[in-house]
C-alpha cells in the first residue's frame, strides 16, 4: 500500500474542486479525511457484530453449554456459507435503487436484518443448550435446534450480504485512484477498531459472570448484551453512511460504467472477472490465507477456557490484544514497510511472520500462562495486519478501474467463503483432536480429560494453520500483476465493444 499523505497535504488536496469530466457531468467533491474515518464507522460496527457472533456466542455454546464445536462452529458458518449471494446484492444495488439510492438504502436495511436477527439468534442459542441439559446427550430436539440456529445465520449472512457487499460498491464510487488505497486502509483498520471496542463493551457488560455462575443468569447478561450492542451498531451504520451517496458518488458520472444496469450485466462482468488465469490464482491465494488465518476465531476463546481457565470476561478480551496488534500492523506497514519491500515482499513475510506466531502461541499452552497467550495474540496480530495490508494493496492492483465493483466482489467472495470454511475447520479439528486424545488416553469420553491436559487439541488447529500459509506463500508466488491486466484490458474492450455493436 502507498504510504498516505501527510494530513495538511490531504485536506489542501480535498479543498480543490473536482476537475470537470469529460461529458460534462456535475462536478463532484472529492471525500477528505473526516468523511473516511465516518465511513469507516461501518467497518467499526460489522466488527463489533463479529466479535459478538464468532466471540461470545461461539464460547459460551462450546465451554458453557457444552455444544460439540463441529456443530457450534457449522452454525456459525452460515453466515458465510451464503456469500455467493454478495454477487447478486452488488448486482441488484447497480440496476435497482432503493430509497432514492443505489448503495445506501440496502446499506440501511440490511443493517437493521442483520442486527434484529443476532438477537433471535441467542434465544435460538439458549433453546439448543437447554435440550441438552434436560436430555444429557445430543436428541432429535438438540439437532432440531442446531438446524433452527444455521438458518438463523443463514439469514444473518444475507442480510450482512445485503448490507456489506453495497458498502465496498460506495468506497469505489466516491473515490478516486489518488485516494483509493487511503480510503481503503482506513476503512479497514476501523473493522480491528470495532473488534477491540467490541471485547472491551463485552468484557464489561459481562465482568459479573464467572466460571461457576449460573446458566439462567448468564442468559440474562448475554442477552441484554445482544440488545444493547446491536442497537448501537444499527445507529453507527445510519450515520457512518448518511448523505455521502448523494455528495460524493460518481457513479453516474463515469462513462466506462454509465449506463451499466443495461450493459453490464453479471454474465459480462463475470467474463471480465475470468479473463485472467491471474484471478484465479489471487483467489486461491485469498482463500488458503484467510482460511489459515482465521481458523483460530472459532477455537480461540475456548482455548482460553479450558486450557488457561480464564472466565468469560477474560477469554472476550483476548480478541482485542490481537485486535490492537492488527491496529497496529495495517497503520505501520503502510508507512513503513510496504513502502520499501513492495506489496509481493510484505505479503510473503507477513505469511511466514504468522506461521511463528502460531507456533508460540501452542508453546504458551504448554505454560497455561494467560499473560504469555495474551502477547502470543498480540505478535500475531502484528502479523496478520502486515499480511492484510499487503493482500489489500495486491486486491488493490488486482482490480479493474470498469468493473471494480466485480472484482471486489469476487475477492469479498473468496474472503467470506475462507471464513466459512475457517469456523467450520476450526471445530472439525478441535473435535478430532479431542478424538485422538481419548483414543490415546484409552477413555471413553473427553470429559473425563482434565481440561488444562488438552492443549494437543488445540494444537493440532495452530499447527493446521501454520502449515496454511506456507501453502499460501506457494501461491503467492505464482500472482502475476502485469500478466493481469494486460489480460483483463482485453476483456473490458471485447465487452464494450459487444455493447456497441
Amino acid at each position: 500500500m502507498s504510504p498516505l499523505p501527510s494530513m495538511s497535504t490531504e485536506i489542501d488536496r480535498n479543498m480543490e474542486p473536482a476537475k470537470e469530466s469529460p461529458t460534462d457531468a456535475p462536478v463532484v467533491p472529492n471525500i477528505n479525511l473526516f468523511t473516511m474515518f465516518r465511513l469507516g464507522l461501518f467497518q467499526m460496527g460489522l466488527g463489533i457484530m463479529s466479535l459478538l457472533t464468532l466471540g461470545v456466542l461461539n464460547r459460551v455454546m462450546i465451554d458453557e453449554l457444552k455444544v460439540p464445536a463441529l456443530i457450534a462452529s457449522g452454525a456459525l458458518a452460515m453466515h458465510q456459507v451464503v456469500a455467493p449471494a454478495r454477487v447478486w446484492f452488488g448486482q441488484m444495488s447497480d440496476a435497482k435503487p432503493i430509497l432514492g439510492t443505489h448503495r445506501t438504502g440496502y446499506v440501511w436495511i440490511g443493517a437493521a436484518l442483520f442486527t434484529s436477527v443476532s438477537f433471535l439468534a441467542v434465544q435460538v442459542v439458549w433453546q439448543l443448550g437447554n435440550s441438552m441439559a434436560s436430555a444429557g446427550e445430543l436428541t432429535n430436539t438438540t439437532y432440531a435446534w442446531a438446524g433452527v440456529l444455521a438458518l438463523v445465520f443463514t439469514v444473518y449472512g444475507l442480510a450482512l450480504s445485503a448490507s456489506s457487499t453495497p458498502f465496498a460498491a460506495l468506497l469505489v464510487d466516491i473515490s478516486d485512484e489518488e485516494n483509493r488505497s487511503q480510503l481503503i486502509g482506513i476503512v479497514w483498520s476501523m473493522l480491528m477498531v470495532g473488534i477491540i471496542v467490541g471485547a472491551v463493551i463485552s468484557s464489561i457488560l459481562l465482568e459479573p459472570l464467572t466460571l461457576d455462575t449460573p446458566v439462567a443468569q448468564m442468559q440474562d447478561s448475554i442477552t441484554s448484551l445482544f440488545v444493547f450492542v446491536p442497537a448501537i451498531v444499527f445507529a453507527i451504520a445510519i450515520v457512518s453512511t448518511v448523505g455521502i451517496e448523494s455528495k460524493y458518488s460518481r457513479y453516474a458520472n463515469r462513462s466506462s460504467v454509465r449506463d451499466r444496469e443495461d450493459s453490464v450485466t453479471l454474465g459480462k462482468a463475470l467474463k471480465v472477472l475470468t479473463a485472467s488465469r491471474q484471478t484465479g490464482f489471487f483467489f486461491t491465494f485469498l482463500l488458503v490465507m484467510t482460511v489459515s488465518l482465521f481458523m483460530q476465531e472459532a477455537v480461540l476463546e475456548p482455548y482460553g477456557g479450558e486450557v488457561f481457565g480464564m472466565p468469560i470476561s477474560e477469554t472476550t478480551k483476548l480478541n482485542a490484544f490481537w485486535g490492537t496488534g492488527t491496529l497496529i500492523g495495517l497503520s505501520g506497514t503502510g508507512f513503513l514497510i510496504t513502502p520499501r519491500l513492495g506489496k509481493h515482499k510484505t505479503t510473503r513475510l507477513g505469511c511466514l511472520l504468522s506461521a511463528g506466531t502460531f507456533a508460540i502461541i501452542i508453546l504458551a499452552g504448554l505454560t497455561h500462562n494467560p499473560q504469555f497467550l495474551q502477547y502470543a495474540l498480540l505478535l500475531f496480530g502484528l502479523a496478520l495486519g502486515m499480511t492484510t495490508t499487503g493482500a489489500l494493496s495486491l486486491m488493490l492492483d488486482l482490480t479493474v478501474a470498469e468493473t471494480a465493483g466485480t472484482f471486489i466482489g469476487a475477492w469479498g467472495l473468496a474472503q467470506a467463503i475462507a471464513r466459512a470454511l475457517a469456523t467450520v475447520f476450526g471445530g472439525a479439528v478441535l473435535d478430532f483432536g479431542k478424538w485422538i486424545l481419548v483414543q490415546v488416553r484409552g477413555v471413553t469420553d473427553v470429559t473425563q480429560i482434565p481440561e488444562p491436559e488438552l492443549l494437543p487439541a488445540y494444537a493440532v488447529v495452530f499447527g493446521l494453520q501454520a502449515a496454511g500459509m506456507l501453502l499460501a506463500v506457494w501461491f503467492l508466488s505464482r500472482v502475476n500483476i502485469k500478466e493481469f491486466r494486460d489480460n483483463s484490458k482485453r476483456a473490458v474492450m471485447a465487452v464494450i465493444e459487444s455493447d456497441l455493436d
